[in-house]
C-alpha cells in the first residue's frame, strides 16, 4: 500500500521540475537587455561533435546592449556567426577578427507584447503540467483508497495535493509577473 507521504513528495517533486523548466524557458526569452542566457541551446561542430557556443569562447556582457563572443580559436569565429544566423535569435552576429559582437535592439511595443504573449504561452504549459500532476496524484490516492487505505485518510492527501499545487501555480503566477515586468520596462 502507498502512503500519503509518498504520493505527495512525488508531486512536489515533479511541480519543482516543471518550475525549473519555465524558469529556463523564462530565461532565453530576450526582454530588450543583453544576457548570455540568449545564446543557450546554440551549438557549434567543434572537431566533429556539437558544443555548446559557452564551452568554446568567453561569453560577456560589457553594457545593457551588447553580448560579446571572444572564441579560444579565432577560426571558429565563421562557425559561431553561422550557428547564431541558423538559430534565429534575431540578432545578427557582426566581427572584427577577434570576437564577435551582438548588438542587441531596443524592443518595438509590438515586439514586446509577442514576446509578453510567448511568456504567457510558456506560463500555461506549466500550469497544464502543474494540473495533470495533481490529477495523477488523486488518482493515486483513489487507487490506494481502494487497495485498503482508510477513506480519510485519501481525502486529507487530496486536500494536501490541493494546497501543493495552489502554491505551484502561485510560483508560476510570480515568475510570469517578473518577466512580463522585465519585459514591458522601457
Amino acid at each position: 500500500m502507498t502512503d500519503s507521504k509518498t504520493i505527495i513528495d512525488a508531486a512536489k517533486a515533479r511541480m519543482d521540475k516543471t518550475v525549473e523548466h519555465l524558469d529556463e524557458a523564462l530565461l532565453t526569452v530576450r526582454a530588450g537587455k543583453a544576457s548570455t542566457n540568449i545564446l543557450n541551446g546554440i551549438m557549434i561542430d567543434y572537431y566533429g561533435s556539437e558544443t555548446p557556443i559557452s564551452q568554446v569562447a568567453s561569453v560577456t556582457v560589457p553594457d545593457a546592449r551588447t553580448v560579446l563572443i571572444q572564441p579560444w580559436e579565432k577560426k571558429l569565429i565563421p562557425a559561431i556567426e553561422k550557428a547564431i544566423l541558423v538559430a534565429n535569435i534575431g540578432l545578427t552576429p557582426s566581427n572584427n577578427g577577434e570576437m564577435i559582437r551582438l548588438s542587441i535592439p531596443p524592443l518595438t511595443e509590438e515586439r514586446r507584447k509577442e514576446l509578453v504573449k510567448q511568456v504567457r504561452g510558456e506560463g500555461e504549459t506549466a500550469r497544464i503540467s502543474i494540473r495533470s500532476i495533481r490529477r495523477e496524484s488523486i488518482e493515486a490516492f483513489k487507487k490506494a483508497q481502494k487497495d485498503g487505505m482508510p477513506e480519510d485518510m485519501a481525502k486529507d492527501g487530496e486536500d494536501k495535493i490541493q494546497k501543493v499545487t495552489d502554491k505551484y501555480s502561485q510560483k508560476i503566477d510570480e515568475a510570469l509577473a517578473a518577466k512580463e515586468k522585465e519585459i514591458m520596462t522601457v
